[in-house]
């Protein structure tokens, strides 16, 4: 019998960003060399080395974010223990904004998503580094 899907990830992606602020591309562009505010590459490896990735972003693939973030895990990454901003991405926003808010529900503030992703930040000029 076949599944019957109640809820897209379209759907789930929405309610996501009904609850997870998001910040434009022109916003984030300038904060690139900001001292209080940390990129976070939630794409997965191929992604990251096949386009590159915004300079000083940490690199937390969607499936390892979760333990990035905890302190009690041993793959825990100090990054993830700062007072700063952290402005979640991915490719085009979708996986960015589930991420986000799973982040936020783990405690982790001020989370952002970064609209549109690395697509809109190459659209609108920003550079990539690493590909």
């Amino acid at each position: 019998m076949a599944q019957n899907i109640t809820k897209s990830s379209k759907d789930i992606v929405k309610s996501a960003l009904e609850v997870v602020s998001t910040i434009s591309v022109e916003e984030a562009l300038v904060l690139q060399d900001s001292q209080e505010h940390v990129f976070v590459d939630l794409r997965d490896g191929n992604e990251q080395a096949k386009s590159g990735f915004i300079r000083g972003a940490v690199a937390s693939s969607r499936g390892m974010m979760e333990f990035h973030i905890d302190p009690e895990s041993p793959a825990h990454k100090p990054e993830f223990n700062q007072d700063k901003t952290y402005i979640f991405y991915c490719a085009s926003g979708g996986r960015s904004a589930l991420a986000a808010q799973v982040a936020m529900e783990m405690g982790l503030s001020p989370v952002v998503n970064l609209a549109g992703g690395v697509a809109a930040w190459k659209k609108a000029g920003g550079k990539l580094v690493g590909s």
